[in-house]
């Protein structure tokens, strides 16, 4: 069975992104049931430790009238604990935050290898962070290349993704919190690479089935090297 996944840079934020979920999944929004990991969350401390956009990412979950909303985060759990309620849901849903934070945790819990095989039959819904893991390499996510002053990610220093797609995908496009994910920037950043790079604003998301991808938008994109 191909694998299924929604990688977007802001969530569940129109009625076009909450669609293309539930024809990915196959049901009706009130038989859903989501896991959400929230793990990348911890340590982003932009704004002051500000959680705000946190907050607004789980209440467009709530919005959507799914039928659960478990909240599981795998560095506070044991695996035990976690494994269970990830196997119950019907969506995977990794929230945003700091990318190599979540990479550490993915490793150290062992979720990385458990992942494919929870894919076959589960969705893998992405915010942010959680959508630029799926890539094979998050060198669009090294601090020094965009948005923070200084490196500021926690981890082995490996840039390993979880290996699903060979593209990049940089979220957050043309957004006032983040002044250089513009087209100009990125595409000199593009530059550096052989693979293609999407770069979705807010309002976008990537909607995938095996080898097929789809762009879903009420806004702004940006598709280079292809």
């Amino acid at each position: 069975m191909a694998m299924k996944f929604l990688l977007t840079s802001g969530g569940i934020t129109n009625k076009s992104i909450a669609k293309a979920l539930r024809e990915l999944v196959g049901k009706k929004a009130k038989d859903i049931r989501i896991a959400f990991i929230p793990t990348a969350a911890n340590i982003a401390n932009d704004d002051g430790g500000n959680k705000i956009w946190l907050i607004k990412d789980l209440y467009n979950l709530l919005k959507q009238g799914y039928k659960s909303i478990d909240i599981v985060d795998i560095s506070a759990l044991p695996k035990e604990n976690w494994r269970g309620r990830l196997e119950a849901a019907d969506v995977l849903f990794f929230g945003g935050g700091n990318t190599f934070y979540l990479r550490y945790w993915l490793k150290k819990s062992g979720f990385w290898k458990l992942l494919p095989k929870l894919l076959r039959t589960r969705v893998y819904a992405g915010i942010s962070a959680g959508s630029m893991i799926a890539s094979k390499n998050l060198a669009l996510s090294q601090s020094r290349r965009l948005y923070y002053e200084k490196r500021n990610y926690c981890g082995d220093g490996g840039e390993d993704g979880l290996g699903f797609f060979d593209f990049h995908f940089r979220p957050h496009l043309n957004s006032p919190h983040f002044p250089k994910v513009r087209r100009e920037f990125l595409k000199k950043i593009a530059k550096e690479f052989t693979q293609p790079v999407y770069a979705l604003d807010d309002k976008s998301a990537l909607k995938i089935s095996g080898n097929k991808i789809e762009i879903i938008s009420e806004g702004k994109y940006l598709v280079l090297n292809k």
